[in-house]
């Protein structure tokens, strides 16, 4: 019972992990099927690679018959997931008590937007669940705003955090026998993701934060723009010809100083004792990196890797989104995959990240709305047909 992102995005991974994943939707369905459509009349590209490897059935659990129906299938499944605002399940009639006299095994899942408390009834998105779990106001630089990751630590990184809850609730189920309720706030999930930086907050109590490149410090953690905030400093340098994802990522260990003060040209830094030592180094953090940017300015940014990666200095290319489509490592390990949906066409889509040596995972394109209707209401609930045709014609399905 889980509609955008945080929800499907968890039992996602729940049907690549080798779950039979039933989508309960209204009848009108989940509401990102129309949602920033490519093609006119077909399911938008943000619920097909949400809702790949699941069933889709279509229920309205506020109509008597249909509360019957949700009942028969609590009572025949693993797991009920649902990221619905705060109450909704229960107005259905659906309380945990409830659902525990239907099923006592079931494990029954929610994610929110927060926990109990005065943010209880907050609606959340996103980048709401971004600002809230800290990750908004350590992000950037500190001369500008705080700005919102593109990742979706807020949607997606709930889902993953609901998945191990999920599977732990699974686990203990086989020593105790009883499933259980488990919880996740988007905002706490975010605040797992953000740790290090509570850490660097604390920190502060002590002095300011030498691994950072900011000459000011307050009684917060400062955005830092692309200081990696570790042990070991590291920055985003420029690189020929200057577009706008023409960087590599650099990080400077102790041992990948020398190496890195001959690629650049400058080789007697190694040995000067206002450079030699990473004490040294760390007040001119902003100086250090401009240095190294005057040399990978001149080269493209393959060619820079290619460089440091043959002194063993840790470093990445920016890879933008075309770039990471097109990369062909990524499609031989089936994180980029293409699949065929019956009205769109080909599409592609991120494949699983969980790799099980006994479980390889074939990425299936989303149903369709209400797909698998007669599937599960006449092969599995056993429903007759003249049922289903009545509950279509009265609305319930």
């Amino acid at each position: 019972m889980t509609h955008v992102q945080s929800g499907p995005s968890a039992t996602q991974l729940l049907a690549w992990l080798g779950a039979d994943v039933v989508k309960l939707e209204n009848t009108t369905g989940d509401i990102t099927r129309k949602q920033l459509r490519d093609l006119p009349d077909v399911d938008s590209l943000y619920f097909t690679m949400l809702n790949c490897n699941k069933r889709s059935i279509t229920l309205n659990t506020k109509s008597e018959r249909g509360k019957e129906i949700l009942t028969e299938l609590i009572r025949r499944s693993d797991v009920l997931v649902e990221n619905f605002g705060p109450g909704a399940v229960d107005r259905m009639g659906f309380t945990w008590e409830r659902i525990q006299e239907i099923n006592p095994r079931l494990v029954y899942a929610s994610i929110k937007g927060f926990g109990d408390g005065p943010y209880t009834k907050f609606k959340a998105y996103e980048v709401v669940a971004q600002a809230m779990g800290g990750s908004m106001s350590t992000t950037g630089f500190e001369d500008g705003p705080p700005l919102a990751t593109g990742a979706q630590i807020g949607d997606s990184g709930t889902g993953v955090h609901c998945v191990a809850g999920i599977l732990a609730a699974l686990y203990q189920r086989t020593h105790t026998g009883r499933g259980q309720r488990v919880n996740v706030a988007m905002q706490h999930a975010v605040l797992n993701l953000c740790r290090v930086k509570l850490r660097d907050q604390q920190r502060l109590a002590h002095g300011p934060l030498a691994e950072y490149p900011n000459e000011d410090f307050g009684d917060e953690v400062p955005r830092s723009g692309n200081a990696s905030g570790g042990g070991q400093p590291g920055w985003a340098v420029k690189c020929a010809p200057g577009g706008p994802n023409d960087y590599v990522y650099v990080i400077v260990q102790p041992v990948g100083w020398e190496p890195i003060t001959r690629l650049i040209g400058r080789p007697e830094l190694a040995e000067d004792p206002e450079w030699a030592a990473p004490e040294a180094r760390l007040p001119k953090l902003a100086k250090m990196f401009q240095l190294i940017e005057e040399w990978s300015s001149t080269l493209p940014k393959w060619q820079v890797l290619e460089q440091l990666t043959a002194e063993n200095i840790p470093c990445g290319p920016i890879l933008s989104t075309k770039e990471i489509v097109e990369d062909a490592s990524l499609a031989a390990n089936e994180m980029i995959v293409e699949v065929d949906h019956p009205e769109r066409g080909s599409f592609t889509t991120v494949g699983s990240p969980l790799k099980l040596s006994d479980s390889p995972v074939q990425v299936e394109r989303s149903p369709l709305l209400g797909e698998h209707n007669e599937e599960v209401y006449v092969g599995e609930l056993g429903l007759g047909d003249e049922e289903v045709r009545l509950l279509k014609t009265n609305g319930v399905i």
